[in-house]
């Protein structure tokens, strides 16, 4: 088993995968130990989402594309030159061909909502490190607006989509990218 620094030092975002199907129950165990995560008030508003279908996955991936495109060409939103490109390219699929995703969702009235459910999905990622598996947040797959595809997936109409992420088994795991040390900008004693 992992200490926790080796859990935080091997944790990478993975973003090419086997064929291995990731077991559900697997997933599920991941989930359970999410919901230790602390939130405010201990109010545990994340929802989670499983898609283990590829042909839903790309599906999902061709919605964001879209949704995204047509806000970026209606000024509603900014995205880096690199991502349009990759975006218009129809075998380019956001969630890169993952075997699992899960949607951390949840509902659009608690204030929270992105400080409790990002806290949730650190706790995906170190459970899916434990286990062999790899994770990413890819935030281009969190633009679902089709109201069939929602209700297909079971989002309700109150909630949104937080965070997509993928899970499988990585081809290889990365270098870690250099990280800088804390900028403490003061102590006061």
């Amino acid at each position: 088993m992992m200490t926790f620094t080796e859990l935080l030092k091997n944790r990478r975002a993975i973003r090419d995968f086997q064929e291995k199907v990731v077991d559900l129950d697997i997933v599920k165990e991941i989930l359970k130990e999410s919901c230790l995560a602390p939130s405010a008030s201990n109010g545990q508003p994340c929802q989670f989402i499983i898609v283990n279908n590829r042909q839903t996955l790309k599906k999902l991936s061709d919605e964001s594309k879209k949704n995204l495109l047509q806000d970026f060409a209606e000024n509603k939103t900014s995205l880096n030159p690199n991502y349009v490109d990759m975006l218009k390219n129809e075998n380019f699929n956001v969630f890169y061909n993952a075997p699992c995703l899960i949607y951390v969702i949840g509902s659009k009235s608690v204030r929270s909502l992105d400080v409790d459910c990002a806290l949730a999905v650190s706790y995906i990622m170190f459970g899916a490190v434990q286990r062999g598996l790899g994770t990413c947040w890819v935030n281009l797959g969190a633009y679902i607006r089709d109201q069939k595809i929602k209700s297909e997936l079971g989002i309700p109409d109150d909630c949104r989509i937080i965070a997509p992420i993928i899970i499988g088994y990585p081809k290889e795991i990365p270098a870690a990218s250099e990280r800088h040390a804390p900028q403490i900008l003061k102590i006061v004693s």
